[in-house]
């Protein structure tokens, strides 16, 4: 009922424990608090909280055009709903490596469980897109320096995202990972691998863990869980999938309303009342407090 039983900190040692294990860990991205709802009880590993859904969501491109408050402030939204670990997108870190100090401790104050901060110049694009630009080395390397020095929970996971593949090639991702690594990440996120032997390649070349991004209609073939398993990644996150598939239902919902006149034609494919009240666990504020739910919880459909 209400917000999380776990508390960040738990959360946060948590993750770490099952990276640890080497374990492939996967991690839809919700692209709000019920969806993170959803994604614990289907039996997920974690939640990502994409910069692009965040920018979509307000209507906005993803290049860079949300604030620190903006993420920040989703990010606990998200967070407080589920009892899993969070790994959030916080862009470039929104500034100068005093910006990404800052960014690390309002992110941790909102209760993440990790943060990624990448590589491109800002203003960032999207990562499967083409025409981005990075950053120098030396500035990258700050940029990771500032976030692990400005943590205070050790067990608060700092990644590295490089995009820099997509600009100079495979070797510069190489190179550019073990420097990231080199300067205090505990995680590497190569955006933008354009098949395993990439993947492959980046995992041979680091010893913390690799994330795999299988965004839809971008740069990397959707490899399964098992593929990537197989060549050594410890995370994978689908990002905008459920956005995606809710904007898609949603288009087709009102294109029937506009030429039917009703939604009837729909309705077979919505989540029911019912499935709805169990999902936001109506039953718990009813027993916490009968003089306020009264009612009846209708039966599921």
């Amino acid at each position: 009922m209400l917000y999380s039983e776990k508390a960040p900190a738990e959360k946060r040692a948590w993750l770490r424990e099952r990276l640890a294990s080497g374990e492939l860990l996967q991690l839809p991205g919700a692209f709000n608090p019920l969806s993170a709802k959803l994604i614990e009880e289907k039996g997920f590993d974690g939640v990502y909280i994409s910069g692009a859904v965040l920018a979509a969501d307000l209507g906005l491109p993803d290049i860079g055009l949300t604030t620190l408050t903006e993420v920040a402030g989703r990010s606990a939204a998200i967070s407080r709903m589920t009892n899993l670990p969070t790994i959030v997108d916080a862009d470039t870190g929104f500034g100068e490596p005093m910006n990404v100090a800052r960014t690390v401790q309002e992110l941790e104050n909102a209760g993440v469980a990790g943060l990624h901060i990448e590589d491109q110049v800002n203003p960032k694009r999207c990562g499967h897109l083409d025409g981005k630009q990075v950053v120098d080395a030396d500035t990258a390397i700050k940029r990771i320096r500032a976030a692990a020095d400005a943590r205070r929970d050790p067990n608060l996971l700092i990644m590295a995202r490089t995009d820099i593949r997509g600009v100079e090639g495979m070797q510069a991702a190489i190179d550019r990972a073990k420097q990231l690594v080199d300067a205090g990440a505990d995680a590497l996120f190569p955006e933008a691998m354009k098949d395993l032997a990439e993947f492959e390649a980046i995992r041979r070349a680091v010893d913390v863990p690799v994330l795999a991004n299988m965004t839809e209609f971008g740069k990397s073939e959707l490899f399964t869980a098992d593929q990537l398993a197989g060549v050594g990644v410890n995370i994978v996150i689908y990002p905008v999938t459920l956005l995606r598939s809710a904007m898609g239902e949603a288009e087709r919902t009102l294109d029937a309303i506009q030429r039917t006149g009703s939604q009837q034609v729909a309705v077979e494919g919505m989540q029911t009342r019912a499935r709805l009240y169990e999902l936001l666990d109506y039953e718990a504020y009813n027993a916490f407090d009968t003089s306020v739910f009264n009612f009846q919880v209708p039966g599921l459909k």
